[in-house]
Formats: structure tokens, C-alpha cells, sequence
């Protein structure tokens, strides 16, 4: 491969002020480098997005995708790839670390490869302290930029390419473009986008949180709550489910606040009934609903729509009334209980899960008691268990009380024994039932099985061909093995 090549530079005449035009001028500009990079390279060029965190970032990976496919590059599995880019998750230190021991192997590729590229994005670049810790330990990488400014990822990536590749960037002896934003008010529609499955889709209904948990970063590096328009979130699914898609995902940190931002406010529970009537739709689901703000209205919407799906994400975090006004949740014991014995009311065979964090500073034994206590009297199909750790820049790593790692290590053993006690007990209750099955891969172990998910969301694998897959179909549970079934197809 050429190793003293020339990048001919464009010359940008005009740039759309508005968007999403402005992106699509980019995206032409970058199609043009990559067939100069193409051509230098004597093959065409490759990408690989790995993602870290949560379902909006995947939703936010697919976007990446879109762009990158559009602009000419093709995607491997491999990160010897021409651009490499992590979109990154910061809920956790050690998510961090993840990703700085990543870009040192990452370096080894690049010494080899004079066009490869390494981008970084997502919540991680949001933090101020890690992009100078980047500066500084690993120059090495060409592009950065956040949360808030994702939708400029075609602008931004042709930026880093003329900023890596041209003579100019060369006499600077810099390739680093970094584009970090605070915060923004701006929602961009109508990009490239990517999927992962030709069935289902997630689709952000928001972005940002406002509620500011003591423990969570969340709000710092997510922004503001932001809604996107009714009309548009309806569009996007109409074309959704023309192209095949049978199941939404709706996204959003905290999707019982959707609405309230906009212009002409509308409720969570409107929008959902505006998108249950949509035809081809089969399916709905969302998360996150923080218990705060799941309303009464939402409850009823629930309990008549013959669409949304019969499980619903309701993270507890504590079930220690103190520890949860400690923690900034906005609801106590009490309240949680009563919210789950009205949604029990309205939808007797909805599955609960849940998130609970244990060994949340000051602690106590009964604390962790009331979360034993909570665990038992719902009676959860699942949880996300997760133990404490400080993570800096929220008010909890900071506080009093932190409590031993050994203390931690025998409550959290104590939980997942009673959630796992309880789970199996809801699953096998389902057991020689004929449920509606969404089929959603060939299985890896077994190529002869598929997988699906119930409407409940538990996993489900069956005998049967690839040509299942985006199906809904009758499946019997003939037999439950604590998280999952095996079933077979009822024709």
C-alpha cells in the first residue's frame, strides 16, 4: 500500500446552513474521499462500530452505520478495520478502563496501517477528564465527539479524514478532531440509518434525563430531557413497519416524562395509543419508566391495548424508603408497592422486571432487609442486580458510609438467591401454555433451534429454520429451564 499519498482536499462551496441537508452535502464530500482512499488502499475501505452500554446506544450505533455504509465504507468483524469506532458507556468506572485497555490494541493495528482511522463517541466523551486524559495518552486517536452532536457524525468524520490525510494536517502535527458539545436543545430527523434486525427496531422517542439520582451520571453526559414531535416519531414507525418491522422498541432514560417538554405537551400514554393504531404494528415495548412518573393513565392504556407488549421495566433500586430519598428517586416503599399492586390489577399476567443496586453508601442491614422484602412481595420474572460503586462526578461518590466489600459481596449473593427463587417460580408457572412467539435468531449453540421472545419477554427456543425468523408464531412451553423455555411450534 502507498504510505506517502496526497488526499486531494474539496473545496466546499455553499455548505446548507439548515439540517439535515447540511449532513447529506458532507456525506457527498465523504463518498469522495473513501473512493480516494479506495483507490490508494486497492480495495474498498472498512469499518467496525463496537458498542458499549445501553439500548439507546445501540439505536445511536445503528445511526453511525447508516452514515458509514452510506459514505462508502463496508463493515467487518474485525477492528483491523480501516475506521474503528467506540461508542462508548460511562455508567461504570470500569467501563472506562474497558475502553482505554481496548485502545492500546487498537494503536497496534493503526502502526500497521497508515489509513486506518480510531473515533470515539457516546457518554464516556462527555466527560471532560477523560478527553484530556485522551489528549494526553492517546494522540493516537483522530476523532472525538459526544452525545448532543451525534447527527453531525458525516460532517465530523470528513473533517477527521481531511485533519488525518492532508498535508496541512501533517505541518500542524495533529490528526485529533474533537467536537464536544454541554448540551443542546436540537433533535435532527431524516438521517441514514442502519438496522440490526429487519423485524424490530428501537426508536428514540427522547433523549436526556432530568431526574438527577444521586448515583447516576446519567443526566451529565445525556443532557436535558428532549421529546421528539409526535407526528415524527409516528412517520419513522409507519416506515418502519413498511419495511418488515413487526416489533418498536420505544427509548428513552425516563419515557413517562415524554411530552412534557414540547410545545404542545402530550402524555406517554396518548402517544402510545396513537402508535398502537398504526396498522402491521404486532408489537410495542419502551423503557425505562422511572415509578415517579408512571401515571395512572399509562396503567389503563396498558391494561385495553392489544399490542403492547405484556411486560413492563420498573427499576426499584431500594426498597429502603431512606435510602431512596438518599439516592433522589422521588418515591418511597409505599408508593412502589402501590404501583405495582395497580399494574397487577389492570394487567394480571404483565412480567415485572427490575434494576436494585446493592450496598448503596450507608446501607444498613434492615435497608438491605426492605429490599428483600420488596423482591419477595412482587415477585419479579427478573432483575438486573448490580453492586454499588462510586462513580465520580455524582453526589454519592462523595458521600459518608461507604460500605465494605465484604458486607456488599454477602447481600448481593443473599439477592440473586431471592430473585432467581422468585423468577423460577413466575416462569414455570407458564409451563404447557401456548403463547405467541416473535422468532428472532437461528440459535447459537444448536443450528438445528431457533429463539424468540415471548410478549412477556422471556426467551423461548424451538425447532425449526432461519425462514422463522421475524415471525410471530404459537409455540407450547413444553418445558422451563428457570430463565428460558423450550417449546415447540403449534401449527
Amino acid at each position: 500500500m502507498e504510505t506517502n499519498f496526497k488526499l486531494k482536499i474539496i473545496d466546499k462551496t455553499q455548505i446548507p446552513e439548515t439540517e439535515p441537508k447540511r449532513q447529506y452535502y458532507f456525506i457527498e464530500i465523504a463518498k469522495e474521499y473513501i473512493k480516494q482512499l479506495s483507490a490508494i488502499k486497492g480495495s474498498p475501505m472498512t469499518f467496525h462500530v463496537s458498542t458499549f452500554g445501553c439500548q439507546m446506544n445501540a439505536r445511536d450505533s445503528e445511526k453511525l452505520v447508516g452514515i458509514l455504509e452510506q459514505i462508502g465504507y463496508e463493515e467487518v468483524d474485525t477492528e483491523e478495520a480501516d475506521f474503528v469506532i467506540y461508542n462508548t458507556c460511562t455508567v461504570r468506572e470500569n467501563a472506562n478502563n474497558k475502553v482505554y485497555g481496548r485502545l492500546g490494541y487498537l494503536n497496534g493495528f493503526q502502526k500497521k496501517n497508515p489509513l486506518m482511522m480510531i473515533g470515539l463517541c457516546g457518554c464516556m466523551m462527555q466527560e471532560p477528564t477523560v478527553v484530556e486524559k485522551i489528549k494526553q495518552s492517546y494522540r493516537f486517536v483522530n476523532l472525538i465527539f459526544g452525545t448532543h452532536n451525534i447527527y453531525k457524525f458525516a460532517e465530523l468524520i470528513t473533517t477527521a479524514i481531511e485533519n488525518s490525510f492532508s498535508d496541512l494536517a501533517k505541518k500542524k502535527g495533529s490528526s485529533m478532531t474533537i467536537d464536544i458539545w454541554e448540551d443542546t436543545d436540537k433533535i435532527v430527523e431524516d438521517l441514514p440509518i442502519e438496522r440490526k434486525y429487519f423485524f424490530k427496531s428501537g426508536v428514540n422517542i427522547m433523549f436526556g434525563c432530568n431526574n438527577f439520582c444521586s448515583y447516576c451520571i446519567v443526566p451529565y453526559v445525556r443532557g436535558r430531557e428532549r421529546s421528539r414531535e409526535p407526528k415524527d416519531i409516528i412517520r419513522e414507525i409507519e416506515k418502519l413497519v413498511a419495511d418488515g418491522v413487526v416489533e418498536v422498541m420505544l427509548l428513552g432514560q425516563n419515557v413517562n416524562s415524554y411530552g412534557k417538554n414540547l410545545d404542545n405537551p402530550i402524555s406517554f400514554a396518548a402517544l402510545l395509543q396513537e402508535i398502537e393504531k398504526i396498522d402491521g404494528l404486532e408489537r410495542i415495548r419502551f423503557m425505562t419508566s422511572h415509578p415517579k412518573d408512571l401515571s395512572d393513565e399509562l396503567i389503563e392504556v396498558m391494561k385495553n391495548s392489544k399490542k403492547i407488549c405484556k411486560h413492563l421495566h420498573l427499576p426499584l433500586q431500594s426498597g429502603s424508603s431512606r435510602i431512596l430519598k438518599i439516592m433522589n428517586r422521588h418515591y418511597d416503599k409505599e408508593r412502589y408497592l402501590e404501583l405495582v399492586e395497580k399494574i397487577r390489577t389492570a394487567v394480571p399476567d404483565i412480567a415485572l422486571t427490575t434494576d436494585i443496586i446493592v450496598g448503596f453508601p450507608g446501607e444498613t442491614e434492615e435497608d438491605f432487609e426492605e429490599t428483600m422484602d420488596v423482591v419477595r412481595k412482587v415477585g419479579y420474572d427478573s432483575a438486573f442486580t448490580f453492586i454499588y460503586s462510586k462513580r465520580t462526578g455524582t453526589p454519592a461518590a462523595s458521600m459518608e458510609n461507604q460500605i465494605p466489600e465484604d458486607v456488599v459481596k454477602v447481600r448481593f449473593d443473599r439477592l440473586l438467591k431471592e430473585v432467581q427463587k422468585t423468577a423460577t417460580k413466575k416462569a414455570e408457572a407458564l409451563t404447557g401454555n401456548i403463547e405467541k412467539v416473535l422468532v428472532e435468531s437461528v440459535n447459537e449453540q444448536d443450528e438445528h433451534l431457533v429463539t424468540g421472545r415471548l410478549s412477556n419477554n422471556s426467551v423461548v427456543h424451538l425447532t425449526g429454520t432461519a425462514d422463522l425468523i421475524g415471525k410471530i408464531i404459537d409455540v407450547k412451553l413444553t418445558e422451563c429451564k428457570g430463565f428460558y423455555y423450550i417449546g415447540e411450534e403449534v401449527k
